[in-house]
């Protein structure tokens, strides 16, 4: 197949008038597809309905060392669940407390709690001048919501399929006093589906920040999202590296099972060093009593242990994959070999990552709304919104079924097509 780029202008000019009128002819179709996050499908949440079972009024609730559910007391969670999220982490319960539903409030109140009353005994981060934060782009537009929330200055760290580019990381942050932290996905990053490697795993930990309170935030949403059974990215643990390069305190991990059981509806949980859980649990004794630790029974019954957890998500990946595959099909077929894209091929994860041609996201994203298909607002996986390219797409299979995903994916090369053409004639 003949790249675009080597057209000359009158067959770009054939070229349009046919794409033209294949979207209009798709425009007719009345198609209404969301791609635009990440949300489990509702056979995804149909396929869990017997947690709800796993605890009525009939249920002993007692946890295993004693403690009634139904009452106050609890803050770092109830003992099995702390085991189930460590195995989860592959980390010591000691260095778990289980939280609320959402692994987002953790981030935000710990980067809160910093603003506030500052990490360890450092100086608040509201009484400083500058405060920054090293953003891996393409990233997740969430963690970037946070930081801009407090008006933290962030700053985009171009992401490789190793991780962050670390020779600028390490660069930035021993330089830079003012560098507090770094956002992380480091397994299935989202968007990319990219895995940190062991290297930049281990160049983690030994980073050698100027700024004493800086923290890596380690959001490892992923971290059982596997597609496949026999290609699963494996990760370094950053807790025992951090303690090994003799940083125990630099990392804050995160984890939920928002899309293990319900999505917004699981239980959510950090991981850190005893120091930043001691430092944590100053400020949760005055924000709460406890989280729901009947939330938590549930879990554990539900699944009884980690072997649960990983035989429930091979049945998440069972509807999951002929989603992906799906879009990976339609790209390759329709796009490989024009030279107008790129995109990843994850091995799980719950994203694909699409780079258009320089100064065509925003366009492709427009037509597609137009025709019935929305996808993620172009920009949106960087700081700001604001992709200097602007040619980062992400694509969320999740939600449809793999017939709609391979229509709207139609509709989506249909629109790179278009737009791409109208680019390249921009130039003759």
């Amino acid at each position: 197949m003949k790249a675009y780029q080597e057209l000359s202008k009158e067959e770009l000019l054939t070229l349009k008038a046919e794409l033209n009128a294949a979207y209009e002819d798709a425009k007719g179709k009345g198609l209404k597809l969301d791609m635009s996050r990440g949300k489990p499908a509702v056979n995804q949440l149909d396929m869990t309905m017997d947690y709800l079972d796993v605890v009525n009024s009939q249920s002993a609730m007692k946890a295993e060392d004693g403690m009634d559910v139904r009452n106050y007391g609890g803050l770092d969670g109830i003992p099995e669940a702390k085991k189930l999220i460590a195995d989860i982490l592959e980390v010591k319960p000691e260095n778990v407390i289980v939280c609320g539903n959402a692994s987002l409030n953790i981030m935000y109140d710990t980067v809160s709690r910093a603003m506030t009353h500052g990490l360890l005994g450092n100086t608040p981060w509201c009484k400083l001048d500058h405060v920054k934060f090293l953003c891996p782009v393409p990233g997740y537009d969430r963690h970037f919501g946070i930081t801009e929330h407090f008006g933290i200055e962030m700053i985009n760290v171009p992401m490789t399929p190793e991780g962050p580019d670390m020779d600028l990381v390490e660069k930035l942050v021993s330089e830079d006093p003012a560098i507090k932290g770094i956002w992380c996905v480091p397994k299935y990053s989202n968007p990319q589906g990219y895995s940190y490697s062991d290297e930049t795993v281990r160049r983690f930990a030994a980073l050698q920040p100027a700024a004493p309170d800086f923290r890596i935030f380690w959001d490892n949403a992923y971290a059982i999202h596997h597609l496949y059974d026999d290609r699963q990215d494996q990760l370094l643990e950053i807790l025992s590296e951090c303690e090994k390069a003799g940083h125990p305190d630099m990392v804050f991990e995160f984890c939920s099972t928002s899309k293990v059981t319900f999505a917004g509806a699981g239980i959510a949980a950090i991981a850190s060093s005893k120091a930043n859980l001691d430092d944590m649990r100053k400020s949760m004794t005055i924000q709460t009593i406890g989280y729901d630790k009947i939330n938590q029974l549930r879990h554990v019954r539900y699944f009884k242990d980690i072997n649960g957890v990983r035989e429930h998500m091979k049945k998440h990946a069972a509807i999951m994959r002929p989603k992906f595959e799906a879009v990976l099909q339609v790209l390759e077929n329709e796009l490989g070999g024009l030279g107008i894209g790129t995109w990843t091929k994850p091995n799980g994860g719950y994203f694909i990552s699409f780079d258009a041609l320089e100064g065509c996201a925003k366009a492709i994203v427009a037509k597609c709304k137009e025709a019935g298909v929305t996808l993620t607002g172009a920009g949106a996986t960087f700081p700001y919104k604001k992709d200097p390219k602007d040619s980062n797409i992400r694509i969320a299979p999740s939600f449809p079924t793999p017939e709609e995903m391979a229509m709207a994916t139609d509709l989506f090369v249909l629109c790179v097509k278009m737009v791409s053409v109208d680019k390249l004639l921009e130039n003759r």
